[in-house]
């Protein structure tokens, strides 16, 4: 007497074929990988409310991406960052020579600026001692020292 089994059987398969599925473990490497060539967005907003009053509100946006995926997207900031390339140095002792300049140059300027006011100063003063005021008297100007008392 032959039994049948109460579950059916699968038939044989080669066992050296794999097929994939969502449940097939992956490694770490495949899932950067995926990652970093398609991209991914991450997103997300936090709120911090005590009694309906919000105190504070965080908006994230994240993008993890690898450097060829993000310039196919027109993303580039990081080429033109000084703190991220090699050119930081540079930028930083270039800016400390402009603000010497700009300070040297500021200098200059309020000393020519107080040395122009104590020479219209001077020259106010000179013409005072030449100034005489002028009166009219019968329709005509004269000058105070010709004023009759």
């Amino acid at each position: 007497m032959t039994t049948t089994p109460l579950h059916p059987t699968r038939p044989q398969v080669n066992s050296n074929r794999v097929v994939p599925t969502s449940t097939q473990g992956s490694t770490l490497a495949d899932i950067l990988e995926r990652v970093l060539d398609k991209g991914i967005v991450i997103a997300g907003d936090i709120s911090i409310s005590i009694a309906s009053t919000e105190l504070i509100h965080i908006r994230i946006r994240l993008l993890i991406s690898s450097v060829d995926k993000a310039r196919e997207m027109g993303i580039n900031w990081w080429e033109n960052d000084p703190y991220l390339s090699s050119k930081a140095q540079r930028l930083v002792e270039e800016n400390q020579q402009l603000q010497q300049r700009l300070e040297s140059l500021e200098s200059q300027l309020r000393l020519l600026t107080s040395a122009s006011v104590k020479h219209e100063a001077t020259v106010v003063a000179n013409n005072q001692d030449d100034f005489q005021p002028m009166y009219e008297v019968n329709g005509q100007l004269e000058k105070d020292s010709q004023v009759e008392a």
